[in-house]
């Protein structure tokens, strides 16, 4: 679901697209009706196939069953390259190429967290086992891929200096991605649209929301979008409140469907690494108040008024207010187009990916 979905769909697009053949092997626990429709549109491209089978975010015993399945299925493949997304995908992916190197078939082994283990600290015991497990797996990684500066920064901080290689390569978005939406005559203030769960900040966003309405004295009009885990509470937590007239929930849709609905996307995560969903809303040309959190600050500025501090509803409401309120504030606070399209571009992210699958097979790239 979200981002690294998003992620991988935009890899698939240009590999292909490049003249290589590709697969997908992914859980099958996740995602809904909307997830469903994202995977039929992107099977036909896949010639290695696409696998869905039951993983679960954390570690159980039933992950061997999976690891020995998909081991059976990726060896009648015989892969170039085995690039695994998120903490429980690198794993598997590494595992397996490991597996496939003892028995002398060559394949390059990457791995993306896209956030994931390096959302917990040595302080904890899980974290400390978390950490030093992926320490442990730079054993059997050719090459570590961060989507930002703050990804790559975090993993040296927590796990260490890679004993693999590892390279930069930022998120991008598609140019038809970068077409204007207008806001729909019926749309509302503000929009909140992604994963349903705290570490996403739903909650701080209809706190905020109600906030922000005693600021600027008007009741406002709001959408929550999207699905997952804590859908009820939140729905629960808006009729509580009061805003059930003012603040409708939505399932998920595509971003550009919701997009139209508003001019003004709020991002209240708190934990991110290289949200899309800030690049697609600014490439939309959208205004984005977000948290100080992950790589944001590289797609809107360090300094940027628009940032602020994570799981506080009084600092997020007042920049609200402040956007709703203060003319010229979207033009004169958001990064210029020119500045996105240079630095966030799909085919770059691609081009340099396989320009590291390549240097990885050549044996260009070491610890």
């Amino acid at each position: 679901m979200g981002g690294v979905f998003r992620h991988v769909r935009d890899l698939v697009d240009e590999h292909v697209k490049a003249g290589h053949e590709v697969g997908v092997l992914c859980d099958s626990n996740t995602g809904g009706d909307f997830e469903r429709t994202l995977f039929e549109e992107m099977e036909p491209k896949l010639s290695l196939g696409l696998i869905r089978m039951p993983i679960e975010r954390s570690i159980k015993p039933s992950d061997l069953l999976a690891l020995a399945q998909a081991y059976k299925h990726i060896k009648s493949l015989q892969p170039d390259v085995l690039h695994g997304h998120g903490a429980k995908g690198g794993a598997i992916a590494r595992i397996i190429g490991s597996l496939l190197r003892v028995n002398r078939y060559s394949v390059a082994r990457l791995y993306t967290p896209h956030g994931g283990s390096l959302h917990f600290r040595r302080a904890s015991l899980k974290g400390q086992v978390i950490l030093r497990t992926e320490r442990f797996m730079e054993y059997f990684t050719d090459s570590l891929v961060f989507v930002c500066d703050y990804e790559r920064d975090t993993y040296f901080e927590r796990v260490g200096k890679p004993r693999c290689g590892s390279r930069r390569i930022h998120n991008g978005i598609s140019e038809p991605e970068f077409e204007p939406i207008a806001k729909e005559p019926d749309g509302v203030d503000l929009l909140y649209i992604g994963n349903l769960r705290d570490l996403k900040g739903p909650d701080v966003f209809i706190e905020g929301f109600l906030r922000a309405e005693r600021i600027v004295g008007r009741p406002l009009s709001g959408l929550v979008i999207g699905d997952g885990p804590q859908r009820d509470d939140y729905a629960r937590r808006i009729t509580m409140l009061g805003l059930g007239s003012r603040l409708h929930m939505r399932p998920a849709m595509p971003a550009r469907k919701a997009f139209a609905l508003t001019d003004l996307v709020v991002v209240p995560s708190r934990n991110e690494s290289l949200p899309y969903i800030i690049l697609e809303a600014l490439a939309a040309h959208k205004g984005v108040i977000a948290s100080r959190v992950g790589g944001i600050s590289e797609i809107l500025g360090k300094d940027s008024a628009a940032l602020v501090e994570a799981g506080n509803p009084d600092a997020l409401a007042a920049v609200m207010a402040q956007a709703l309120t203060e003319p010229g504030w979207k033009e004169t606070t958001m990064p210029s187009r020119e500045t996105l399209k240079a630095n966030f571009s799909t085919p770059v992210m691609a081009n340099a990916l396989l320009q590291l699958y390549r240097d990885v097979l050549d044996g260009k790239v070491s610890g």
